[in-house]
Parts: structure tokens; sequence; C-alpha cells
């Protein structure tokens, strides 16, 4: 008899309603992957972003579908021909096949210990994984992929930030804002990070030395000669955010595609943040929560059963950490 688990599924495009809850066969691993009990899934915001139809060309291409990437749970199977891994361990990362659901998917890759040094380059389809810091909740593990990994990506990887120079974080208070002032910090960089009047003194205890209120505040009267920027909001805000750099510098931005040509006039550098995060990027991550530099910020857990009530809240936007979808204890 064929197991079953509970999952949402998305049958069409449209409103945070369309997240239903259904009962499906519970998946079986293949030859090297995992099968993964959910515990914890994070909400990100390019989930709503595709589930209302916006990015079309984004997997998944068909219905139905289950959302969701990031998680944190236990190993529940093993596939053929897995090594490194063990049935029980807690783990966390990025499973593509869907983690609004008890159980999920992965393909496996053992283990390894991270170096300490920051540069790596994208690993094609494979999923990050790392064993779940002890220190943290699963709703807290489940937070880093797609925030602690973006945010490192963009830092590191696409923007090759250093210590001493100065960084302009947007939306410093929300799910990737709030790991990149943490590491910007943390590499030694003079942090500038943006929020709303009620987040000010949030994200200065994360490091930022200056912290702009966006709702009073122009960032041009106070963010100058920037030698880089992580732009999260896109918009008018990414136009902006080019002329308060340096001759140049740098800004990458993770919510569309970077505008070259202007970048071009001004004489600064533009990046759509494009390198894929590996395990060692998330262990290296790890090590530094285990060694305190780091903390994730959970907003508000739902249940399966809420995801609906999470989507609609993931899209007001301006919050302070990740949402999270509690499935297990």
């Amino acid at each position: 008899m064929t197991q079953t688990m509970r999952a949402i599924r998305v049958h069409h495009y449209g409103d945070p309603e369309v997240l239903q809850v259904e009962r499906v066969p519970r998946p079986e691993p293949e030859k090297g992957e995992l099968l993964i009990r959910v515990h914890a899934a994070g909400v990100l915001p390019m989930e709503y972003f595709i589930r209302k139809g916006h990015l079309p060309g984004i997997l998944p291409k068909s219905f139905p579908y289950t959302p969701g990437t990031a998680f944190a749970g236990v190993i529940e199977k093993l596939g053929p021909d897995v090594t490194g891994w063990e049935v029980g361990q807690a783990i966390c990362g990025r499973a593509p096949n869907g983690t609004y659901a008890e159980y999920t998917t992965v393909q496996a890759h053992p283990p390894a210990l991270a170096p300490d040094t920051v540069g790596y380059r994208n690993t094609a389809g494979i999923s990050p994984l790392a064993l779940k810091p002890e220190t943290l909740s699963f709703a807290e593990a489940a937070t880093l992929s797609g925030g602690a990994t973006t945010a490192w990506t963009a830092l590191f990887e696409d923007g090759n930030l250093q210590a001493g120079q100065r960084a302009l974080i947007h939306a410093a208070a929300g799910g990737v804002g709030l790991f990149a002032t943490q590491f910007a910090r943390w590499k030694g960089a003079q942090v500038i990070g943006t929020a709303s009047t009620a987040n000010l003194d949030f994200v200065s205890s994360l490091g930022a030395e200056t912290v702009i209120d966006y709702t009073t505040t122009p960032l041009e009267e106070v963010a100058h000669d920037v030698d880089f920027v992580l732009d999260t909001v896109g918009g008018e805000t990414l136009q902006r955010s080019l002329r308060v750099l340096k001759r140049g510098g740098t800004l990458v931005t993770v919510m569309e595609p970077a505008p070259v040509e202007l970048a071009e006039q001004l004489g600064v550098h533009a990046i759509k943040n494009a390198v894929f995060p590996t395990s060692e990027h998330l262990q290296r991550i790890i090590q530094l929560i285990d060694e305190g530099h780091v903390k994730p910020t959970i907003r508000q857990i739902f249940s399966l059963d809420e995801a609906p009530l999470a989507h609609a809240l993931c899209e007001t936007g301006h919050g302070r950490g990740r949402i999270v979808l509690h499935i297990a204890d």
C-alpha cells in the first residue's frame, strides 16, 4: 500500500487561497537521494511571486506543484548508493522538490568540512545541505536557505566584499538583509542599513553602524561613496542606489535584472545575484552561527494549514526576519 502525506498543492496561479492542503503519495528516494521528514519550511518571497504567476519562466512550470525549497528536518530513509549520511540525522538546506509538505526528497552528497575562506563558484544541480546546528531550532534552521545563503553569495561571490569597505544593505531587517548585515559586519565592512521606523534599533543590534529610516529620510542624504550595495527591494530604490556608489563600486540585486546600461554610464557595476549556493557556503554560515557571529530571526511561525496566511503576511513586506511553516515536532 502506498504511503501518503499531507502537502500544500497549487493547481493554478492566484491569491494565497490557491494553497490547498491535500493528501498525496509520499515520495520514495531514488538512487542518490535522501527522504526527509520535514519539520519546518521557510517561506520565501520568491514563492508568492511564482504562485501569482509573475515569474512564469521559473520552475515549477506545470501544475499541480508543491511550493517551497528551504527546509529543516530529519533523514527518514536513504536511497540506493547514498553515502555520507545516516537515517536520523537532523539536516537543513534546500530541497527543490517542494518543502511545504510532511516529506520531501533531495539529491544527497557527502557532507564536507567548510574551509575558512570564501570564494566558491556555482555547483550546478547540487542542493546545499548541512547538518542542522544544535544551537538552532528546526524553525530557525529553515531560515538559512534563501536567506543566509543568498546574502552570502551576494556579498562574497558577486560583490567580493572586503574589510574596510562601506556597504549599503537595503531592507536590513528582512530575511536576506538581516543575514547580510551580520555577514558584512563580521567581515569588517562599515555597514549602512535601511529599515522602517519600527526596525531601526533591531538593525543597529545586528551591527549596522548607520541605519536609515526609509520612511522619513532619502537614502542619498546619508549614503554616499559606498563600495557595495545589496538591493533586496528593486524598482526606484535600485535605480537610486546606483548613484550612491563610488566609481568602480558594485551593486548586487536579488530582485530583478541589473540595470547594466545605467551602471556603465555611472562608472559602476550592477549584477544580478545568480551564484547558486553550495553546501560549503551553508556549512561556513553554520560555523559562524556556532561561533556566535550570526543569529537568525523568525518573524512568525504558521502551521501547514495556515500556509495561505503565511503567504499573505509575506506579501506585505517590511517585516523583521523570515516567515516559517511548522510541519512536525
